[in-house]
Parts: C-alpha cells; sequence; structure tokens
C-alpha cells in the first residue's frame, strides 16, 4: 500500500540513535534530555501531547529499573522511564485490566492537567512521533517487566545496552526485546469481507482475523493456517498490505489480504465466538453508526485501517 505507513504507530522515522546505547551516561548528561513516564502501561499525557520532563525531575524518585534511551526527537534525547510501583492513593481497580481502562491517574509530582492515560484510548490523538515513542516505550518497558530472569539459567539478569539488551552474570547470556508476529487478515470474497469477534470483547464489535505466526511458517501460511483453523474457510492468493507495532503487550501486526475460495463458516469457538460475512454497503452503515448490530474495529487499530482502505479502493 502507498499509505501503509500512515497507520497509527505507523512511526515517521525516529532516530534511534543506537549507536549511542554503549555511552549512555553521556546522552543522559544533556541538558536538553527528556524523559516520557510510564506507569503499568499508560503514558502521561496532557492536552494530547506526551509530556516530556527532564532527567532530573522530583518524579524520578519514583523510577524502577533505570531508563530506556528511545532515540533522538529533532535532536534531542529522549528516554523513558516506568514508575508502575508508585501507588495512587485513590486507585480505582475496577477497571484495571480491562479491555479499555477508561480511568486516569495524576502523579503529584507532574505537571498541573497531566494524567497517565490507556495508550488505546489516547492514540490516535497523538501526534505521530509521540505515538511512535508511547508505543516503543510500552513494548520495551513491558518487556523488561515480563523478563526479568535469565531464559537460560533462571538467575535475574539486569538491564543493559541503555534498555535494549538484559544480561545475566550467572552465565554470561544476553537477552533483548522480543516481539510477535501477528497476521490480520482482510478475507474477502466478492463484496464481502469477513469479519469476526472474540469473547470479552465490547458488545457488537467485530474485527478482521488475526493471529500468531509460528516458527517455521511464512505469513501467507499463517494466514491460511489461522483462518482456516478459525473458521474453516480455504484461502487462496494472499498478499502483504501493511504492518503496524501493537505494544499490547509486544505484537508486530502484519496486515494481509486474502481471496477466499469458498464462503462456508464452520466456527472453533474456543478461536473466536462469532463471525460473518459483510457487504461492502453492510461495513459503510457499519462505520457511519447506523448499522444495527455490528460496531467496527477500534480507531486507530489496523484492522480499522485496512477495511476504511477496502471501503474506499485504496489498497494498491
Amino acid at each position: 500500500m502507498k499509505i501503509a505507513e500512515t497507520v497509527t504507530f505507523g512511526g515517521v522515522g525516529l532516530d534511534r540513535a543506537a549507536e549511542l546505547r554503549r555511552d549512555i551516561v553521556a546522552v543522559q548528561a544533556q541538558p536538553e534530555a527528556r524523559t516520557i513516564f510510564l506507569w503499568r502501561g499508560k503514558a502521561l499525557v496532557q492536552a494530547d501531547a506526551l509530556v516530556r520532563l527532564p532527567l532530573d525531575h522530583p518524579a524520578m524518585a519514583d523510577v524502577e529499573n533505570g531508563l530506556v534511551f528511545l532515540g533522538r526527537d529533532q535532536g534531542k534525547p529522549v528516554f523513558a522511564a516506568d514508575i508502575s510501583g508508585w501507588m495512587p492513593p485513590d486507585l480505582d481497580t475496577a477497571h484495571l485490566d480491562t479491555f479499555l481502562d477508561p480511568s486516569e491517574q495524576q502523579h503529584p509530582a507532574m505537571p498541573e492537567g497531566a494524567v497517565f492515560a490507556e495508550l488505546r484510548a489516547i492514540m490516535t490523538r497523538l501526534t505521530p512521533m509521540d505515538a511512535e515513542l508511547a508505543a516503543t516505550a510500552k513494548a520495551v518497558l513491558g518487556w523488561h517487566v515480563s523478563h526479568r530472569f535469565c531464559a537460560r539459567c533462571g538467575a535475574e539478569s539486569a538491564m543493559a545496552m541503555a534498555g535494549w539488551q538484559r544480561d545475566c552474570a550467572a552465565c554470561g547470556g544476553h537477552h533483548f526485546p522480543r516481539t510477535d508476529p501477528v497476521v490480520i487478515m482482510l478475507i474477502t470474497h466478492g463484496n464481502s469481507v469477513l469479519l469476526g469477534r472474540s469473547p470479552g470483547w465490547p458488545e457488537g464489535m467485530y474485527s478482521l482475523l488475526a493471529g500468531f505466526v509460528e516458527p517455521g511458517e511464512t505469513l501467507e501460511a499463517a494466514v491460511r493456517r489461522e483462518v482456516f483453523e478459525e473458521v474453516g474457510v480455504r484461502v487462496g492468493p494472499v498478499g502483504y498490505l501493511a504492518s503496524q507495532p501493537w505494544p499490547f503487550p509486544a505484537s508486530l501486526m502484519f496486515g494481509c489480504a486474502g481471496q477466499a475460495l469458498d464462503t462456508e463458516l464452520t466456527i472453533d469457538p474456543v478461536e473466536i465466538e462469532e463471525a460473518m460475512w459483510v457487504s461492502r454497503e453492510e461495513l459503510a452503515q457499519a462505520f457511519a453508526g447506523q448499522h444495527p448490530r455490528i460496531l467496527p474495529a477500534r480507531k486507530g487499530a489496523i484492522a480499522r485501517f485496512l477495511l476504511e482502505n477496502w471501503l474506499a479502493d485504496r489498497l494498491d
């Protein structure tokens, strides 16, 4: 797709400056260096922008496990800091770990009006640069939380290379942030597209089918296998459209188009809750908020991006 990189989190070419990761102390000493903050995966924002604070800000006292160097924005170093250990005094746990947590938290040391907000809720309001920084920070910081211990010997490892590596002092092992490849499929048959929904999604919300790529598998093979496993439909030609980093928690979504060879659905209830063929006219109705049954994939997700461009005939 010619407009592939306009997808949310598609990025604007952040200068990751990997050559600076070995001497990060010197980078941290630069007066223009700034950090963004995350709390339990939520980004600190103010007026729909990431809050960037100097590295000597009082909130740094709550930082756990060191800083991750994200890169340079207009020549200025940007870091990410995790303060998940901080506990808001009035924390409402009712919405935590839900599909979309609407609650916001305010840290007493942060600027007035700055709140920690769920990235899914704010991702389309951020600038492309802020979105890329937030997605990168959430993915890498989340990896550090879930990979504290060496996969070779079980000893606790330590952050290295400005946050882009973990080293094990016990066995000498080196570990690097992982990204899980996922195919998300725009499967069509004539004038219709295949939509499905997973258990636990908001009532009425439908999206494209998706699944993890298995070891030794091509993207094309993963598309055909996942669609057949989930709904029993055979897929013929498969093509690549666009990709999207998806830090929930650590996926890279490969948007693919596939042509269905048949339309009969045999749903695997373990994989998905429901699936259906939807015509262009019905999908347009859903995007307009006028369909009696279907709510489309949320804005910012690559599924929404692909469906909108399929409707507009912009997949080339």
